[in-house]
Protein backbone atom coordinates (compact mmCIF):
# COMPACT_ATOMS: atom_id res chain seq x y z
CA UNK A 1 0.00 0.00 0.00
CA UNK A 2 1.05 3.62 -0.50
CA UNK A 3 0.02 7.07 0.65
CA UNK A 4 -1.67 7.58 -2.68
CA UNK A 5 -3.78 4.42 -2.45
CA UNK A 6 -4.70 5.17 1.17
CA UNK A 7 -5.62 8.75 0.22
CA UNK A 8 -7.92 7.97 -2.70
CA UNK A 9 -9.66 5.21 -0.76
CA UNK A 10 -10.13 7.57 2.20
CA UNK A 11 -11.48 10.35 -0.03
CA UNK A 12 -13.97 8.01 -1.70
CA UNK A 13 -15.24 6.68 1.63
CA UNK A 14 -15.50 10.21 3.01
CA UNK A 15 -17.43 11.23 -0.10
CA UNK A 16 -19.67 8.19 0.52
CA UNK A 17 -19.65 6.96 -3.06
CA UNK A 18 -19.03 3.54 -4.55
CA UNK A 19 -16.12 2.49 -6.72
CA UNK A 20 -18.54 2.16 -9.63
CA UNK A 21 -19.59 5.82 -9.38
CA UNK A 22 -16.03 7.12 -9.03
CA UNK A 23 -14.80 4.96 -11.90
CA UNK A 24 -17.62 6.19 -14.10
CA UNK A 25 -16.77 9.83 -13.34
CA UNK A 26 -13.10 9.16 -14.08
CA UNK A 27 -13.94 7.28 -17.30
CA UNK A 28 -12.02 4.21 -16.17
CA UNK A 29 -13.02 0.68 -15.21
CA UNK A 30 -13.97 -0.27 -11.67
CA UNK A 31 -11.21 -2.90 -11.72
CA UNK A 32 -8.59 -0.22 -12.52
CA UNK A 33 -9.81 1.97 -9.65
CA UNK A 34 -9.78 -1.00 -7.27
CA UNK A 35 -6.13 -1.69 -8.17
CA UNK A 36 -5.23 1.98 -7.56
CA UNK A 37 -6.92 1.89 -4.15
CA UNK A 38 -5.19 -1.40 -3.26
CA UNK A 39 -1.79 -0.11 -4.34
CA UNK A 40 -1.44 -2.85 -6.95
CA UNK A 41 -0.91 -0.37 -9.78
CA UNK A 42 -0.32 3.34 -10.31
CA UNK A 43 -2.50 5.52 -12.55
CA UNK A 44 -1.00 7.16 -15.63
CA UNK A 45 -0.51 10.91 -15.65
CA UNK A 46 -3.84 11.80 -17.27
CA UNK A 47 -5.82 9.65 -14.81
CA UNK A 48 -3.93 11.17 -11.88
CA UNK A 49 -5.08 14.61 -13.05
CA UNK A 50 -8.69 13.39 -13.29
CA UNK A 51 -8.53 11.98 -9.75
CA UNK A 52 -7.11 15.25 -8.45
CA UNK A 53 -9.87 17.29 -10.05
CA UNK A 54 -12.60 14.85 -9.01
CA UNK A 55 -11.67 15.09 -5.31
CA UNK A 56 -10.51 18.74 -5.51
CA UNK A 57 -7.17 17.86 -3.94
CA UNK A 58 -3.82 18.81 -5.43
CA UNK A 59 -1.61 16.08 -6.88
CA UNK A 60 1.26 16.88 -4.51
CA UNK A 61 -0.97 16.20 -1.48
CA UNK A 62 -2.37 13.02 -3.03
CA UNK A 63 1.16 11.67 -3.49
CA UNK A 64 3.07 13.02 -0.48
CA UNK A 65 0.72 13.71 2.46
CA UNK A 66 -1.45 11.51 4.66
CA UNK A 67 -4.80 13.18 3.95
CA UNK A 68 -6.42 11.22 6.77
CA UNK A 69 -4.51 13.50 9.17
CA UNK A 70 -5.41 16.75 7.36
CA UNK A 71 -8.64 18.69 7.66
CA UNK A 72 -9.34 19.17 3.95
CA UNK A 73 -12.01 21.75 4.74
CA UNK A 74 -9.32 24.02 6.23
CA UNK A 75 -7.51 24.24 2.90
CA UNK A 76 -8.17 27.00 0.40
CA UNK A 77 -8.97 25.45 -2.98
CA UNK A 78 -7.52 27.34 -5.95
CA UNK A 79 -8.07 27.02 -9.70
CA UNK A 80 -7.32 23.63 -11.26
CA UNK A 81 -5.95 22.29 -7.96
CA UNK A 82 -2.59 23.89 -8.73
CA UNK A 83 -2.04 24.29 -5.00
CA UNK A 84 -3.94 23.93 -1.76
CA UNK A 85 -2.98 26.88 0.41
CA UNK A 86 -3.22 25.85 4.08
CA UNK A 87 -5.41 28.25 6.09
CA UNK A 88 -6.63 28.33 9.66
CA UNK A 89 -9.80 29.77 11.19
CA UNK A 90 -10.70 30.58 14.79
CA UNK A 91 -13.79 29.49 16.74
CA UNK A 92 -15.82 32.27 15.11
CA UNK A 93 -14.79 31.27 11.60
CA UNK A 94 -12.55 34.32 11.17
CA UNK A 95 -9.37 34.01 9.16
CA UNK A 96 -6.29 33.53 11.32
CA UNK A 97 -3.02 35.14 10.23
CA UNK A 98 0.02 32.90 10.46
CA UNK A 99 3.24 34.66 11.48
CA UNK A 100 6.50 33.49 9.94
CA UNK A 101 9.09 34.27 12.67
CA UNK A 102 12.50 35.55 11.64
CA UNK A 103 14.02 32.27 12.84
CA UNK A 104 11.66 30.33 10.52
CA UNK A 105 12.23 32.56 7.49
CA UNK A 106 14.72 30.19 5.83
CA UNK A 107 12.49 27.19 6.48
CA UNK A 108 9.46 28.85 4.88
CA UNK A 109 10.89 28.29 1.40
CA UNK A 110 10.77 24.54 2.02
CA UNK A 111 7.57 24.44 4.07
CA UNK A 112 5.29 27.04 2.48
CA UNK A 113 3.04 24.34 0.95
CA UNK A 114 3.22 21.91 3.88
CA UNK A 115 0.03 22.01 6.01
CA UNK A 116 1.93 20.65 9.02
CA UNK A 117 4.60 23.40 8.80
CA UNK A 118 1.96 26.13 8.39
CA UNK A 119 -0.12 24.72 11.23
CA UNK A 120 2.82 25.05 13.64
CA UNK A 121 3.36 28.76 12.95
CA UNK A 122 2.28 31.34 15.58
CA UNK A 123 -1.08 32.93 14.83
CA UNK A 124 -2.94 36.19 15.32
CA UNK A 125 -6.33 37.55 14.19
CA UNK A 126 -6.93 41.01 12.76
CA UNK A 127 -10.62 41.29 11.83
CA UNK A 128 -10.30 44.72 10.15
CA UNK A 129 -8.35 43.34 7.18
CA UNK A 130 -11.48 42.07 5.42
CA UNK A 131 -11.80 39.07 3.12
CA UNK A 132 -8.80 37.16 1.82
CA UNK A 133 -5.94 35.00 3.00
CA UNK A 134 -3.31 36.90 4.99
CA UNK A 135 0.10 35.98 6.38
CA UNK A 136 2.72 38.01 8.27
CA UNK A 137 6.23 37.84 6.78
CA UNK A 138 9.52 39.03 8.32
CA UNK A 139 11.73 41.42 6.38
CA UNK A 140 15.48 41.98 6.59
CA UNK A 141 17.74 44.90 5.82
CA UNK A 142 17.04 48.56 5.11
CA UNK A 143 15.86 48.37 1.50
CA UNK A 144 12.22 49.29 2.23
CA UNK A 145 12.13 52.15 4.76
CA UNK A 146 10.69 52.82 7.25
CA UNK A 147 10.41 49.05 7.75
CA UNK A 148 13.43 47.51 9.46
CA UNK A 149 14.77 44.10 10.50
CA UNK A 150 12.26 43.91 13.33
CA UNK A 151 9.29 44.51 11.03
CA UNK A 152 6.63 42.13 9.75
CA UNK A 153 4.67 42.80 6.58
CA UNK A 154 1.11 41.48 6.56
CA UNK A 155 0.38 40.32 3.02
CA UNK A 156 -2.83 39.33 1.25
CA UNK A 157 -2.35 36.28 -0.96
CA UNK A 158 -2.46 36.99 -4.70
CA UNK A 159 -3.46 34.01 -6.82
CA UNK A 160 -3.85 35.78 -10.15
CA UNK A 161 -0.79 37.57 -11.53
CA UNK A 162 -3.16 39.89 -13.41
CA UNK A 163 -4.21 41.34 -10.06
CA UNK A 164 -0.77 42.67 -9.18
CA UNK A 165 -0.01 46.28 -10.08
CA UNK A 166 3.03 48.37 -10.91
CA UNK A 167 3.92 50.84 -8.20
CA UNK A 168 2.53 48.67 -5.39
CA UNK A 169 4.55 46.70 -2.82
CA UNK A 170 4.41 42.93 -2.38
CA UNK A 171 6.10 40.15 -0.46
CA UNK A 172 7.50 37.62 -2.92
CA UNK A 173 8.56 34.06 -2.20
CA UNK A 174 11.12 33.18 -4.86
CA UNK A 175 13.09 30.01 -5.53
CA UNK A 176 16.47 31.74 -5.16
CA UNK A 177 15.93 34.47 -2.57
CA UNK A 178 13.18 33.14 -0.35
CA UNK A 179 11.12 35.94 1.20
CA UNK A 180 11.67 39.44 -0.25
CA UNK A 181 9.61 42.62 0.10
CA UNK A 182 9.80 44.96 -2.91
CA UNK A 183 7.89 47.42 -5.05
CA UNK A 184 6.97 46.46 -8.60
CA UNK A 185 8.61 48.89 -10.98
CA UNK A 186 7.53 47.13 -14.16
CA UNK A 187 5.47 44.07 -15.09
CA UNK A 188 4.99 42.27 -18.40
CA UNK A 189 3.75 38.81 -19.38
CA UNK A 190 6.93 37.01 -18.32
CA UNK A 191 9.01 39.27 -16.08
CA UNK A 192 8.82 41.49 -13.03
CA UNK A 193 11.21 44.35 -12.34
CA UNK A 194 11.45 44.86 -8.58
CA UNK A 195 12.82 47.93 -6.86
CA UNK A 196 13.62 49.01 -3.32
CA UNK A 197 12.31 52.23 -1.83
CA UNK A 198 15.88 52.84 -0.67
CA UNK A 199 17.56 54.33 -3.76
CA UNK A 200 20.89 52.86 -2.64
CA UNK A 201 19.77 49.48 -4.05
CA UNK A 202 19.43 48.86 -7.77
CA UNK A 203 16.26 47.37 -9.34
CA UNK A 204 16.44 43.82 -10.65
CA UNK A 205 14.33 41.57 -12.88
CA UNK A 206 12.93 38.11 -12.15
CA UNK A 207 10.94 35.68 -14.30
CA UNK A 208 7.46 34.69 -13.16
CA UNK A 209 8.61 31.07 -13.12
CA UNK A 210 10.90 31.95 -10.19
CA UNK A 211 7.99 33.22 -8.09
CA UNK A 212 6.27 30.74 -5.78
CA UNK A 213 3.97 33.09 -3.86
CA UNK A 214 2.91 36.74 -4.04
CA UNK A 215 1.41 38.61 -1.06
CA UNK A 216 0.11 42.18 -1.49
CA UNK A 217 0.91 44.66 1.27
CA UNK A 218 -2.04 44.90 3.66
CA UNK A 219 -0.38 46.26 6.78
CA UNK A 220 2.69 46.00 8.95
CA UNK A 221 3.73 45.19 12.49
CA UNK A 222 6.62 47.23 13.89
CA UNK A 223 8.24 45.74 16.98
CA UNK A 224 10.66 48.63 17.57
CA UNK A 225 9.91 52.32 17.96
CA UNK A 226 11.02 54.46 15.04
CA UNK A 227 13.76 56.93 15.99
CA UNK A 228 14.02 59.68 13.33
CA UNK A 229 17.32 61.02 14.69
CA UNK A 230 19.10 57.67 14.91
CA UNK A 231 22.32 57.19 12.94
CA UNK A 232 21.28 54.02 11.17
CA UNK A 233 22.64 53.61 7.59
CA UNK A 234 19.30 54.46 6.02
CA UNK A 235 18.94 57.70 8.00
CA UNK A 236 22.50 58.72 7.11
CA UNK A 237 21.83 58.08 3.42
CA UNK A 238 18.62 60.08 3.63
CA UNK A 239 20.46 63.01 5.18
CA UNK A 240 23.19 62.90 2.54
CA UNK A 241 20.55 62.71 -0.20
CA UNK A 242 18.80 65.78 1.22
CA UNK A 243 22.06 67.71 1.49
CA UNK A 244 22.99 66.79 -2.09
CA UNK A 245 19.66 68.02 -3.40
CA UNK A 246 19.98 71.28 -1.44
CA UNK A 247 23.46 71.89 -2.85
CA UNK A 248 22.18 71.28 -6.40
CA UNK A 249 19.34 73.74 -5.79
CA UNK A 250 21.75 76.41 -4.52
CA UNK A 251 24.00 75.99 -7.55
CA UNK A 252 21.05 76.49 -9.86
CA UNK A 253 20.29 79.81 -8.13
CA UNK A 254 23.81 81.15 -8.68
CA UNK A 255 24.19 83.67 -11.56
Amino acid sequence: MSLFSDNIRHLRVKKDVSQEIVAENLSISRDSLAKYEQGKSQPPHEILIRISRYYHVSIDLLLTADIRKINIESLLKLDDNRILLPIMVDSHGDNIIEIVPHKAKAGYLAGYSDPEFIGQLPQISLPFLGNGKFRAMPIDGDSMPPHRNSSYIIGKYQEDRNDIREGKTYVFLTKDEGIVYKRIQKKDKEYLTLQSDNAFYQPYTIHFSEVLEIWKYAGSIETEEFEPDSLEPQNIRDMLHTITNEIKALKQLQP
